[in-house]
Protein backbone atom coordinates (compact mmCIF):
# COMPACT_ATOMS: atom_id res chain seq x y z
CA UNK A 1 0.00 0.00 0.00
CA UNK A 2 2.82 2.22 0.83
CA UNK A 3 4.61 1.57 -2.38
CA UNK A 4 1.33 2.30 -4.63
CA UNK A 5 0.80 5.93 -2.34
CA UNK A 6 4.33 6.34 -3.35
CA UNK A 7 3.86 5.59 -7.18
CA UNK A 8 0.22 8.02 -6.94
CA UNK A 9 1.76 10.65 -5.10
CA UNK A 10 5.30 10.56 -7.90
CA UNK A 11 2.27 10.33 -10.64
CA UNK A 12 0.51 13.71 -9.65
CA UNK A 13 3.40 15.66 -9.48
CA UNK A 14 4.50 14.63 -12.56
CA UNK A 15 1.03 15.69 -13.88
CA UNK A 16 1.34 18.99 -12.35
CA UNK A 17 4.53 19.51 -14.00
CA UNK A 18 3.39 18.96 -16.89
CA UNK A 19 0.55 21.11 -16.72
CA UNK A 20 2.69 24.01 -15.31
CA UNK A 21 4.66 23.67 -18.15
CA UNK A 22 1.64 23.62 -20.86
CA UNK A 23 0.89 26.78 -18.82
CA UNK A 24 4.25 28.54 -18.31
CA UNK A 25 4.87 31.32 -21.59
CA UNK A 26 1.56 30.76 -23.35
CA UNK A 27 0.89 34.15 -23.56
CA UNK A 28 4.26 35.79 -23.43
CA UNK A 29 5.07 34.02 -26.46
CA UNK A 30 2.20 34.99 -28.11
CA UNK A 31 3.10 38.77 -27.37
CA UNK A 32 6.68 38.02 -28.79
CA UNK A 33 5.48 36.70 -31.34
CA UNK A 34 3.23 39.71 -32.81
CA UNK A 35 5.19 42.47 -30.81
CA UNK A 36 2.19 43.86 -29.61
CA UNK A 37 0.61 43.68 -26.52
CA UNK A 38 -3.03 43.37 -26.52
CA UNK A 39 -5.10 45.21 -23.64
CA UNK A 40 -9.25 45.63 -23.35
CA UNK A 41 -10.52 48.29 -21.79
CA UNK A 42 -14.46 49.50 -21.79
CA UNK A 43 -13.04 53.28 -22.71
CA UNK A 44 -15.79 55.01 -20.92
CA UNK A 45 -14.47 54.90 -16.87
CA UNK A 46 -12.65 58.01 -16.16
CA UNK A 47 -9.92 58.92 -14.79
CA UNK A 48 -9.03 54.74 -15.51
CA UNK A 49 -9.94 54.55 -19.40
CA UNK A 50 -11.75 57.14 -21.51
CA UNK A 51 -10.97 58.75 -24.69
CA UNK A 52 -9.11 62.11 -25.39
CA UNK A 53 -10.10 64.91 -27.97
CA UNK A 54 -8.41 63.20 -30.33
CA UNK A 55 -10.24 59.80 -29.72
CA UNK A 56 -7.24 58.42 -28.46
CA UNK A 57 -7.61 56.34 -25.27
CA UNK A 58 -6.08 57.77 -21.98
CA UNK A 59 -6.45 57.34 -18.06
CA UNK A 60 -4.62 55.18 -15.28
CA UNK A 61 -4.96 52.06 -16.70
CA UNK A 62 -3.92 53.59 -19.94
CA UNK A 63 -0.80 54.50 -18.62
CA UNK A 64 -0.04 51.32 -16.71
CA UNK A 65 -0.72 49.24 -19.82
CA UNK A 66 1.59 51.51 -21.33
CA UNK A 67 4.34 50.74 -19.01
CA UNK A 68 3.96 47.14 -18.96
CA UNK A 69 4.45 47.38 -22.86
CA UNK A 70 7.43 49.36 -23.32
CA UNK A 71 9.24 47.10 -20.73
CA UNK A 72 8.06 43.97 -23.24
CA UNK A 73 9.15 46.32 -26.04
CA UNK A 74 5.97 46.21 -27.99
CA UNK A 75 3.68 48.40 -29.11
CA UNK A 76 0.51 48.36 -27.47
CA UNK A 77 -3.08 47.67 -28.92
CA UNK A 78 -6.06 48.56 -26.91
CA UNK A 79 -9.15 47.22 -27.89
CA UNK A 80 -12.78 48.48 -26.56
CA UNK A 81 -15.41 46.40 -25.11
CA UNK A 82 -18.36 45.90 -22.55
CA UNK A 83 -17.02 45.18 -19.44
CA UNK A 84 -18.90 41.75 -19.81
CA UNK A 85 -17.18 41.15 -23.34
CA UNK A 86 -13.47 41.73 -21.52
CA UNK A 87 -13.64 38.59 -19.51
CA UNK A 88 -14.71 36.19 -22.41
CA UNK A 89 -12.17 38.19 -24.68
CA UNK A 90 -9.50 36.90 -22.27
CA UNK A 91 -10.99 33.35 -22.13
CA UNK A 92 -10.56 33.03 -25.53
CA UNK A 93 -7.24 34.60 -26.40
CA UNK A 94 -7.80 37.64 -27.70
CA UNK A 95 -6.56 40.40 -25.36
CA UNK A 96 -3.67 39.59 -23.20
CA UNK A 97 -5.29 41.50 -20.35
CA UNK A 98 -7.87 43.78 -19.19
CA UNK A 99 -7.70 47.00 -17.60
CA UNK A 100 -10.98 48.74 -16.85
CA UNK A 101 -11.36 49.62 -13.24
CA UNK A 102 -12.31 46.33 -12.56
CA UNK A 103 -13.73 45.25 -8.96
CA UNK A 104 -12.43 42.00 -8.03
CA UNK A 105 -15.18 39.95 -7.23
CA UNK A 106 -15.29 36.11 -6.16
CA UNK A 107 -18.00 35.26 -9.05
CA UNK A 108 -15.40 36.82 -11.71
CA UNK A 109 -12.22 34.91 -10.64
CA UNK A 110 -13.77 32.09 -10.93
CA UNK A 111 -13.04 32.69 -14.81
CA UNK A 112 -9.88 35.19 -14.84
CA UNK A 113 -7.17 35.43 -12.90
CA UNK A 114 -6.67 38.98 -10.70
CA UNK A 115 -4.04 40.62 -9.82
CA UNK A 116 -3.54 43.34 -7.42
CA UNK A 117 -5.54 45.49 -6.01
CA UNK A 118 -3.04 48.44 -7.69
CA UNK A 119 -6.47 50.62 -6.61
CA UNK A 120 -8.99 50.24 -4.01
CA UNK A 121 -12.30 52.69 -4.00
CA UNK A 122 -15.83 52.68 -3.21
CA UNK A 123 -19.34 52.76 -4.43
CA UNK A 124 -20.60 56.10 -4.37
CA UNK A 125 -23.76 57.88 -5.76
CA UNK A 126 -23.54 61.38 -7.95
CA UNK A 127 -26.49 63.54 -8.10
CA UNK A 128 -28.12 66.89 -7.66
CA UNK A 129 -27.11 68.56 -4.59
CA UNK A 130 -30.29 69.17 -2.70
CA UNK A 131 -30.86 64.97 -3.25
CA UNK A 132 -27.16 63.58 -2.12
CA UNK A 133 -27.04 65.80 0.93
CA UNK A 134 -30.53 64.03 2.26
CA UNK A 135 -28.18 60.42 1.62
CA UNK A 136 -26.73 59.50 4.74
CA UNK A 137 -26.77 55.90 4.06
CA UNK A 138 -28.53 53.00 2.04
CA UNK A 139 -31.69 53.26 4.23
CA UNK A 140 -32.41 56.77 2.53
CA UNK A 141 -32.30 55.23 -0.75
CA UNK A 142 -34.11 51.82 -0.26
CA UNK A 143 -37.80 52.97 -1.32
CA UNK A 144 -39.46 52.15 -4.53
CA UNK A 145 -39.77 56.37 -5.37
CA UNK A 146 -35.62 56.66 -5.19
CA UNK A 147 -34.84 56.02 -9.26
CA UNK A 148 -30.87 54.81 -8.74
CA UNK A 149 -29.20 54.37 -12.56
CA UNK A 150 -26.06 51.98 -12.47
CA UNK A 151 -24.37 50.86 -15.72
CA UNK A 152 -25.45 46.78 -16.49
CA UNK A 153 -23.21 44.46 -16.03
CA UNK A 154 -21.33 46.47 -13.20
CA UNK A 155 -20.61 45.94 -9.49
CA UNK A 156 -22.26 48.75 -9.11
CA UNK A 157 -25.26 46.74 -10.71
CA UNK A 158 -24.87 43.70 -8.29
CA UNK A 159 -24.13 46.39 -5.01
CA UNK A 160 -27.08 48.48 -5.56
CA UNK A 161 -29.39 45.52 -5.70
CA UNK A 162 -27.95 43.94 -2.99
CA UNK A 163 -27.80 47.17 -0.85
CA UNK A 164 -31.21 48.89 -1.57
CA UNK A 165 -33.42 46.28 -3.11
CA UNK A 166 -36.68 48.21 -2.51
CA UNK A 167 -35.27 51.05 -5.41
CA UNK A 168 -36.33 51.50 -8.78
CA UNK A 169 -32.72 50.63 -10.61
CA UNK A 170 -32.71 51.41 -13.77
CA UNK A 171 -29.98 49.49 -15.95
CA UNK A 172 -28.16 51.76 -18.21
CA UNK A 173 -25.73 50.51 -21.31
CA UNK A 174 -22.97 52.23 -20.05
CA UNK A 175 -21.70 54.88 -17.86
CA UNK A 176 -22.60 58.17 -19.88
CA UNK A 177 -25.58 56.93 -20.76
CA UNK A 178 -26.39 56.22 -16.95
CA UNK A 179 -24.88 60.44 -16.26
CA UNK A 180 -27.01 61.70 -18.66
CA UNK A 181 -29.64 60.26 -17.24
CA UNK A 182 -28.95 62.16 -14.49
CA UNK A 183 -28.44 65.10 -15.56
CA UNK A 184 -31.81 64.65 -17.11
CA UNK A 185 -33.88 64.35 -14.52
CA UNK A 186 -34.65 60.44 -15.33
CA UNK A 187 -32.90 59.47 -12.21
CA UNK A 188 -31.95 60.19 -8.86
CA UNK A 189 -28.59 59.57 -8.35
CA UNK A 190 -25.55 57.18 -10.60
CA UNK A 191 -24.06 54.74 -8.09
CA UNK A 192 -20.13 54.14 -9.60
CA UNK A 193 -17.08 54.16 -8.35
CA UNK A 194 -16.05 57.59 -6.27
CA UNK A 195 -13.34 58.51 -8.95
CA UNK A 196 -15.26 58.45 -11.51
CA UNK A 197 -18.37 60.13 -9.78
CA UNK A 198 -15.67 63.16 -8.68
CA UNK A 199 -14.97 63.03 -12.14
CA UNK A 200 -18.40 63.71 -13.00
CA UNK A 201 -19.05 66.16 -10.90
CA UNK A 202 -16.07 68.18 -11.61
CA UNK A 203 -16.67 68.40 -15.30
CA UNK A 204 -19.81 69.67 -14.68
CA UNK A 205 -19.88 72.26 -11.97
CA UNK A 206 -22.72 74.49 -13.27
CA UNK A 207 -25.53 71.11 -12.85
CA UNK A 208 -25.09 71.83 -9.36
CA UNK A 209 -23.80 67.96 -8.45
CA UNK A 210 -22.51 66.62 -5.44
CA UNK A 211 -20.82 62.81 -4.26
CA UNK A 212 -21.74 61.25 -1.49
CA UNK A 213 -18.89 59.22 0.53
CA UNK A 214 -18.10 55.86 -0.51
CA UNK A 215 -20.66 53.52 1.01
CA UNK A 216 -18.75 50.27 -0.08
CA UNK A 217 -14.88 48.33 -0.33
CA UNK A 218 -13.73 47.72 -3.82
CA UNK A 219 -10.47 46.35 -4.97
CA UNK A 220 -9.60 47.35 -8.49
CA UNK A 221 -7.22 44.41 -10.18
CA UNK A 222 -5.40 43.66 -13.39
CA UNK A 223 -7.55 40.60 -15.46
CA UNK A 224 -5.50 38.15 -16.67
CA UNK A 225 -6.33 34.63 -18.25
CA UNK A 226 -5.89 31.58 -16.58
CA UNK A 227 -3.16 30.22 -19.29
CA UNK A 228 -0.11 31.30 -18.55
CA UNK A 229 2.12 31.40 -15.09
CA UNK A 230 4.78 32.99 -16.46
CA UNK A 231 2.59 35.55 -17.77
CA UNK A 232 0.97 36.29 -14.49
CA UNK A 233 4.14 36.61 -12.85
CA UNK A 234 5.37 38.92 -14.72
CA UNK A 235 2.58 41.05 -14.30
CA UNK A 236 2.65 41.00 -10.50
CA UNK A 237 6.02 41.50 -10.85
CA UNK A 238 5.74 45.00 -12.62
CA UNK A 239 3.02 46.07 -9.95
CA UNK A 240 5.09 45.59 -7.43
CA UNK A 241 8.24 47.05 -9.28
CA UNK A 242 6.10 50.63 -9.67
CA UNK A 243 4.83 50.24 -6.54
CA UNK A 244 8.71 49.98 -5.01
CA UNK A 245 9.99 52.93 -6.82
CA UNK A 246 6.66 55.24 -6.31
CA UNK A 247 5.82 55.37 -9.55
CA UNK A 248 1.96 54.08 -8.74
CA UNK A 249 2.28 57.09 -6.30
CA UNK A 250 2.90 59.04 -9.11
CA UNK A 251 -0.12 58.15 -11.58
CA UNK A 252 -2.54 58.05 -8.55
CA UNK A 253 -1.42 61.64 -7.89
CA UNK A 254 -2.14 62.62 -11.16
CA UNK A 255 -5.11 60.71 -12.22
CA UNK A 256 -6.64 60.92 -8.81
CA UNK A 257 -5.70 64.14 -7.46
CA UNK A 258 -5.31 66.49 -9.91
CA UNK A 259 -7.72 68.21 -12.45
CA UNK A 260 -5.34 69.34 -14.95
CA UNK A 261 -5.96 65.67 -17.38
CA UNK A 262 -9.88 66.96 -17.90
CA UNK A 263 -8.90 70.33 -20.22
CA UNK A 264 -7.39 66.65 -22.44
CA UNK A 265 -11.42 65.61 -22.34
CA UNK A 266 -14.14 66.54 -25.05
CA UNK A 267 -15.61 69.76 -24.03
CA UNK A 268 -19.04 68.20 -24.74
CA UNK A 269 -19.94 67.31 -21.26
CA UNK A 270 -19.86 64.06 -21.82
CA UNK A 271 -16.80 61.17 -21.16
CA UNK A 272 -16.56 59.05 -24.53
Amino acid sequence: MKKLAIIFMAAVTIALLFSANSMAGEVLKRIEAKGTLVVGTTGHYPPFTVKDTKGRFMGFDIDLATIMAKQLGVKLDIRQMPIEKLFTALEEGEIDLALAGITITPKRNTKVIFLGPYYVTGQSILGKKPIVTRVKGPDDMNRPDFTLVVAKNTTSEQVAKALVPKAHIILAANMEDAFNMVLSGRAKALFADEPFCVVAAFRNKDKDLAVSEPFTFEPLGVALPETDLLWMNWVDNVLMKLNAVGELKKLKEYWFHSPDWMTRLPKKGRFM
